[in-house]
Order: structure tokens, then C-alpha cells, then sequence
């Protein structure tokens, strides 16, 4: 029997591969062991397994409601999120001065693995509680963590973050909502929000909203921007939340996917204003969000690997069960069928999602290594090694959450034919982790955005580029001094990272004698050739460590194997895709630059 869930993929990720032991020695994460890790693991496998899994199907079907100007979700969300809460997986990954654990990033990313593979929609509540909860530790004033932080950490209250708006969209710059000054110290805000999750809900005692405003002359664009806290809840005279702040949901937007999850048009300050507190300083809104931003989008290409990997496993387990057909070579029609993984193509279909997914998932939880890397840098001290392992992060971060979530879609559709017609029906869940994954492409930045922001901000104006040079070329090191499938694999990646870095060279020329325009017009296949020689890399790491441990004998035999054949499939399939993004960058292909837009 398939597991859906087998926690051997992400051990051996964490364990093997990304060298957790060495994080755990020290600093912060100096009381945690591997055994204890590894319990945890297995308590939110077992968790999600029985508290997330059984519902998502009927929250898909069940969307929530506005009902008296108030959300309704379904009836079992509540208790699941609890469960969660109750298991101390909010609290976690949050310093244990504030009631969490202090437990590593990476670890944590697991768990969300866990749970988003099998009902991400559900997941989300308690993601975004979590993301709150350290822009408040890290940008709130001392008596705004007194007040809101620890119920956060708790799970009483749950968080949101409420950055666009029906007339912006992603630009930022464009905000209208308001935020006036008032004697006692806080604010009061108006403005209209859009796209946003969480905003209202029937299960928490409270809900937190962080939310990007203007102050009175404040300068125009991204420069002018606040952050102010807004609680749903307001304290009253003894202290309990009750009293209603002015803020509330005008309708929800019904999606293609994340159906469970509420996404709404919010409403802030109809009336008096909604009361606000200022988050950090002011204009300087956007810098503390981005705090949660940026782990937020780590946590969206994680949630794309995840669903991806969610679908592969049910398409593996169907693969192996449904019985059709016959082998080319046994033209019998009276012989039984066989099932359908011993056709070459379905195994071709199946290759491909779990080089997609698991590579994705490599790909996200090494970046959560490099948080607790920097975390680990920073509680020693050393900010140049924190600074150095934050500029490799700040490169990979758009590529993790831009090629998970375009790739991880492949692969959920994917999963889709694997079944045939039956992935086309609600009888199993594909088509439900397909709509759900479609959302990833969007979600916090789209993935347009994510390709301006890696070649404009990352590799060019902050030289991300020869941190992440150099990180590949010491895997291309390493690789080809390790067995014989990771010494070819070592060089089929240098010659990708030597295109890589001759295209990068010619861009900047193209910036400085262009202008920026024509460069960025193209910045999504270029986010895409570096993204698919990123996740090379990644195969390399795993390739190297499956082929030590079989010739050691260690390890199950077949897993590496099976670890070996992906590889495989990724250099001889995938990574050749980069020379056609390559193509439309030397020199850069103009057509989207040049066609009129009456043409179109």
C-alpha cells in the first residue's frame, strides 16, 4: 500500500541531505535533538492524517458564507485548527521567552508540508497566525507585544495581513487607505482591502490585522506606506474583547481554489475608522511587512511542493492499483491485465511529478535551512557570515516560490492524467489539488513579480548573483569528486551554470545601455533557466548523498533508487528546457516589447 504521507521523503531531506544535526549543535536550537524532530514529525503526520485530510473534500464543497455580516466556515474547521493549536504547532516555531520552542525553520516547514499536502485551504488560518506573530515579535513596540503577541503565539487570536486594494492590486505604491493621528496615540484608519485571507472568521477569539496605510503627507508611492495593527476585537472596561472595532467583510470572493480558505473584500473605517496602532515607524510599513512577506513566500512555494507532492502520491498509489491494459509485447488479450505503472509512459508521467515536487520541496527546505543558518550566524555574532547566508536566501526566495509554484502546477496536472477520466472527477482528490495549487502562481507576488524582483533587485542591484555562483559551483566541486552518476550530473550543471552567468553578464549590459524595461520584459524565462539550475542543483545534493549511502548499504535500497532515477530524469528532461529561455535572452527577444497593444 502507498503511503501518502511517508516521512522518509522529508527525513531524508532534513536529515541527509541539509545536515540538520549540524543547525541543532547550535545557538537557539541547541535543546532539540534529531529523535525529538523526528517525533514531532511523525505526531503532524498522524495529525493531518486524521484532523485535516477527512474534511478537505467537504470544505472544497462547502465554501464559507457571509451570514449577518459575519463568515461562517464549515463546522469542522474549527475543531481541526484546534487540534493544531492544541499539538503547540503555532507556538513552535516562536522563541521560547514567548511560550514557543524555539524550533528550527526548516523543521517547522516540515510540519507545514505535512498538513498543506493534504488540505492547504485549512492550513492557511494557521499559517498566516504563525507569519503575524514574528512581524509582531520582530517590528512591534514592547507594549504592543504585551498585548497581542502572546495570544497570537497561543492561537486565541488569529492573524491576517491586508496589503491590496480593489483599485491597486499588487501596487503597493497606489494605497489609499488612511490612517489619521488621534491624541490617545493610536490611529484611525479607512480604506477598502481586497484579496484578503482570513479576514473574518467564526473559530478564534479575536483576529489581528495587519494592515498597509498612508499617514497625512506622507510621501507619494511605496516610500509613504505604514503598517498599523487593527483588531477585530476591541478590549473593553474589564479587559475582555468585546467591543466591535469598525471594520468589517463586504463579500467574499469565490475562487477556483482554496475554496475552505475565506478570501474577502474588507471593509476598514466605514464609520468612525477603525482603531489602528502603528507597527514600527513611520513610512516604513512596507519594510516590517516584508518581514512577513518574505517567509510568507518561502511558505508559499512550500505549499506549492506540497500539493504537488500530494498529488504524486495519490497518482502513484493509483498507478499501482488500477488495472488496464496489457504490455506492448504480450498481445493476449486473454492474459490479465497489469497495472498501469508498468507502462512506460505512466512511469514517464510519474517521473516527471516527483523530479518537479520533490525537487521543489528540496529546493523550499533549503531555504528555510539558510533562515536558521542566518538566525544561527546572528545569535553568534558573526554578521558577516549572517550577512552572507541572508544574500544567498534574499536570491533564492523568488525562485523558490516562482518555480515551485509554476512547476508544482505541472505537476499537479500531471497527477490529473495519471488518472485518466477519473482525475477529471471529484471521486478523488487531484482535481481538488489542482485548483488549490493554481492559486500558488498568484499568491503573495505573482510569479511575474517574482522574476522582476530576482533579476532587477536580487541578482543585479544586490549582487545575489555571485553568492548563489558560488554555492553552485561548490555542489559542482563536491559532485565531481562523488560517485559516477553525481560526476556526470556535476558537469551536465556546470555547463548550465556557465550559461547561467554569461547571460546574467550580458543582461546587465542590456540595463545599462537599454534601460530597465527591456531588460525586465523578459525576466520570467529568465527566472525560469536559473530556476531549473537551481533545482538541478538540488538533484545533485540528493544524488550525491543516495549514491554514498548505497554503496555503503545503508538506507532502503529502493528509495535511493528511486532518488537516483529522478535525477536522472531531471537532467535529461528538464534541465535541457534551458536553452529555450536562454534563446530569448541573447540577445533579449523584443517582441513583447514592441507588439502594440491594439494588435493583441
Amino acid at each position: 500500500m502507498t503511503d501518502r504521507l511517508p516521512l522518509r521523503d522529508l527525513q531524508f531531506l532534513l536529515e541527509d541531505v541539509l545536515q540538520m544535526k549540524e543547525v541543532l549543535q547550535e545557538g537557539p536550537y541547541a535543546d532539540h535533538d534529531v529523535e525529538g524532530l523526528r517525533s514531532m514529525l511523525e505526531m503532524a503526520r498522524e495529525m493531518a492524517l486524521e484532523h485535516f485530510a477527512p474534511i478537505a473534500d467537504a470544505m472544497d464543497a462547502e465554501e464559507p458564507r457571509l451570514v449577518d455580516g459575519k463568515v461562517k466556515l464549515h463546522p469542522a474547521a474549527g475543531p481541526a485548527l484546534q487540534a493544531f493549536v492544541d499539538a503547540g504547532f503555532v507556538a513552535a516555531p516562536h522563541p521560547a521567552e514567548h511560550g514557543g520552542l524555539d524550533l528550527p525553520f526548516a523543521v517547522h516547514q516540515c510540519i507545514q508540508a505535512l498538513f498543506a499536502a493534504v488540505n492547504s485551504p485549512l492550513l492557511t488560518y494557521a499559517g498566516l497566525t504563525i507569519a503575524a506573530a514574528g512581524l509582531l515579535d520582530v517590528h512591534g513596540s514592547e507594549e504592543l507585544k504585551a498585548e497581542w503577541l502572546a495570544p497570537l503565539i497561543e492561537g486565541r487570536f488569529f492573524g491576517t495581513m491586508a496589503l491590496s486594494e480593489p483599485h491597486a492590486g499588487s501596487s503597493l505604491a497606489d494605497l489609499r487607505t488612511k490612517a489619521t493621528p488621534q491624541p490617545d496615540g493610536t490611529y484611525r484608519l479607512k480604506g477598502d482591502k481586497m484579496w484578503i485571507t482570513g479576514a473574518d472568521q467564526d473559530f478564534s477569539e479575536n483576529i489581528v490585522h495587519f494592515v498597509l496605510a498612508r499617514l497625512p503627507g506622507a510621501p507619494a508611492g511605496t516610500r509613504g506606506i505604514s503598517l498599523f495593527l487593527v483588531p477585530k476585537l476591541l478590549a473593553d472596561d474589564s479587559g475582555e474583547y468585546t467591543v466591535e472595532n469598525d471594520v468589517r467583510v463586504a463579500g467574499i470572493n469565490h475562487k477556483m481554489g482554496f475554496r475552505g480558505s475565506v478570501n474577502t473584500v474588507f471593509s476598514i473605517g466605514e464609520n468612525q475608522g477603525a482603531v489602528g496602532y502603528l507597527v514600527g515607524d513611520e513610512n516604513r510599513g512596507l519594510h516590517a511587512m516584508f518581514h512577513m512577506m518574505n517567509e510568507a513566500r518561502i511558505g508559499v512555494g512550500l505549499c506549492a511542493a506540497a500539493l504537488a507532492w500530494g498529488g504524486y502520491r495519490h497518482a502513484l498509489a493509483y498507478a499501482r492499483e488500477r488495472q488496464q491494459g496489457r504490455p506492448v509485447s504480450l498481445r493476449d488479450a486473454t492474459r490479465p491485465q497489469v497495472p498501469i505503472i508498468q507502462h512506460a509512459d505512466v512511469r514517464r508521467m510519474l517521473l516527471e511529478q516527483k523530479a518537479i515536487a520533490e525537487g521543489a520541496l528540496h529546493l523550499v527546505l533549503f531555504s528555510a535551512m539558510l533562515v536558521d543558518r542566518q538566525r544561527v550566524a546572528l545569535a553568534a555574532g558573526d554578521q558577516a557570515k549572517a550577512a552572507s547566508v541572508g544574500l544567498l536566501l534574499d536570491t533564492l526566495t523568488p525562485i523558490a516560490k516562482a518555480w515551485s509554484s509554476d512547476h508544482g502546477l505541472r505537476a499537479s496536472s500531471g497527477a490529473i492524467q495519471v488518472l485518466g477520466g477519473s482525475g477529471y472527477t471529484r471521486d478523488f482528490p487531484v482535481e481538488r489539488l489542482y485548483r488549490d495549487n493554481r492559486l500558488n502562481p498568484i499568491h503573495e507576488g505573482t510569479n511575474g513579480i517574482q522574476a522582476m524582483d530576482l533579476l532587477g533587485r536580487k541578482i543585479l542591484a544586490k549582487g545575489g548573483g555571485m553568492a548563489l555562483m558560488q554555492a553552485l559551483q561548490d555542489a559542482i566541486d563536491r559532485g565531481s569528486q562523488e560517485g559516477p552518476q553525481s560526476r556526470v550530473h556535476a558537469e551536465q550543471l556546470s555547463k548550465a551554470v556557465e550559461t547561467v552567468a554569461s547571460l546574467t553578464m550580458g543582461l546587465a549590459g542590456v540595463a545599462q545601455s537599454d534601460g530597465p524595461e527591456v531588460l525586465l520584459a523578459n525576466a520570467t524565462p529568465y527566472l525560469h533557466l536559473v530556476g531549473h539550475t537551481v533545482v538541478a542543483w538540488m538533484w545533485l545534493e540528493q544524488t550525491m548523498v543516495a549514491e554514498r549511502q548505497l554503496a555503503a548499504g545503508t538506507g532502503d535500497a529502493d528509495f535511493l533508487r528511486g532518488k537516483l532515477a529522478s535525477a536522472r530524469y531531471f537532467y535529461a528532461w528538464e534541465l535541457p528546457k534551458t536553452a529555450v529561455w536562454a534563446s530569448v535572452l541573447n540577445p533579449v527577444e523584443r517582441t513583447p516589447l514592441d507588439v502594440h497593444a491594439d494588435w493583441l
